[in-house]
C-alpha cells in the first residue's frame, strides 16, 4: 500500500529500466530523481549479496532515498510444475519471499510459465504462494505475461486469481502485456482496483507489429502508439490507488547514463496520474 500523502498515484521505478546499473546505484538514482518507489530483481539482490554486500547495505540505501519497495521481481516455475520441480519451486519461492521480507518489500511478482500449461490446477498452486506469504507478510501477485503462451491476458490472470479463493489474490497490470497479449482494454475494469498490485507502465512502438513485440520493444510513456490515456482512464475508473511502476528493457536507455535516464523516465511519467510530492 503507498504511503499516504494524499495522493492517488505515486510514482515507483522497476530497476529493469537501468537494468545493467549495480544495484545500489540504481537505488541512488531513483531517489535522487524523485520516484518514490522501486522494484527491485531477486538476480539483482543475489548477485549483490554473493559480491559481499548486505541486506543491511540495502535498507538503508533504501531508508537514505525514502524509497518503499511495492515488489520484488519474481517467483518462477510454481505454475503448470508437478512432483519434484514444483517442490523445489516452492523452495526458492520460500527463500525469495524470506529475502524480500528482510528487505523490507510487500509483495513479490508470481510470473507465468513460458510454454503452455494446464491451468486447471493453477489457482491452487498460487495459493500456495500466497500462503507461503503470509507467514512472512510478503504478499504474491499473480502475472500475466503477453508473450507467452500461458497466461497473456488479464482475463486469465483473473481467473487464477479468483480460483486462488484468497482475499489477498492480486493480480499485477501492465500497458505492453495486455496490448501485446491481445486482450481489450475492457478487461481492465473486471479486476476492482484494491485487487491489483501494481500497475507498470509504459508505451509500445509503431513497429515491429505488436504481436511481434518483445520486452526490449518498449518505449518511454508518451513515446509510442500505445492508448494510455485511455487505459489512465480505466486505471481510475476502477478504483486502483497505489503505484504507478516505470519499466523499460530497452537497450537504447541501458547505454545511457543512467541519471539521465530516471530523469527523463520521471519526467515522462509526470504525463500521467499526479506529480510526484515534495
Amino acid at each position: 500500500v503507498p504511503e499516504r500523502t494524499g495522493m492517488r498515484f505515486q510514482y515507483c521505478l522497476n530497476t529493469s529500466t537501468i537494468r545493467p546499473v549495480p544495484l545500489l546505484d540504481k537505488i541512488h538514482f531513483a531517489g535522487k530523481a524523485r520516484f518514490r518507489a522501486i522494484e527491485l530483481w531477486t538476480d539483482d539482490i543475489d548477485n549483490f549479496l554473493d559480491k559481499g554486500g548486505s541486506i543491511t547495505d540495502i535498507r538503508k540505501a533504501l531508508d537514505d532515498n525514502g524509497l518503499k519497495v511495492p515488489t520484488i521481481i519474481a517467483l518462477h516455475s510454481w505454475l503448470g510444475t508437478s512432483e519434484s520441480e514444483h517442490s523445489l519451486a516452492l523452495t526458492e519461492a520460500r527463500r525469495r519471499m524470506d529475502q524480500a521480507a528482510e528487505i523490507g518489500a510487500s509483495g513479490i511478482i508470481a510470473s507465468p510459465a513460458l510454454e503452455k500449461c494446464d491451468l486447471s490446477r493453477a489457482g491452487e498452486q498460487y495459493r500456495e504462494l500466497i500462503d507461503i506469504g503470509i507467514n512472512v507478510v510478503v504478499k504474491p501477485a499473480m502475472e500475466f505475461l503477453g508473450f507467452v503462451d500461458s497466461v497473456y491476458t488479464i482475463s486469465q490472470a483473473w481467473q487464477i486469481a479468483r480460483d486462488a479463493d484468497h482475499p489477498e489474490a492480486r493480480i499485477v497490470m501492465d500497458p505492453f502485456h495486455i496490448l501485446r497479449g491481445g486482450g481489450s482494454l475492457e478487461e481492465i475494469l473486471m479486476v476492482p482496483g484494491n485487487r491489483v498490485a501494481i500497475w507498470h507502465w509504459n508505451d509500445v512502438p509503431k513497429t515491429p507489429p505488436i504481436n511481434q513485440q518483445t520486452d526490449g520493444d518498449r518505449v518511454m510513456p508518451g513515446d509510442g502508439v500505445g492508448p494510455l490515456r485511455d487505459i489512465e482512464k480505466l486505471i481510475t475508473e476502477s478504483g486502483y490507488e497505489g503505484y504507478v511502476s516505470l519499466e523499460l528493457f530497452n537497450d537504447r536507455w541501458w547505454k545511457e547514463n543512467p541519471a539521465k535516464t530516471v530523469k527523463i523516465g520521471m519526467e515522462k511519467m509526470q504525463l500521467f496520474f499526479n506529480p510526484p510530492t515534495d
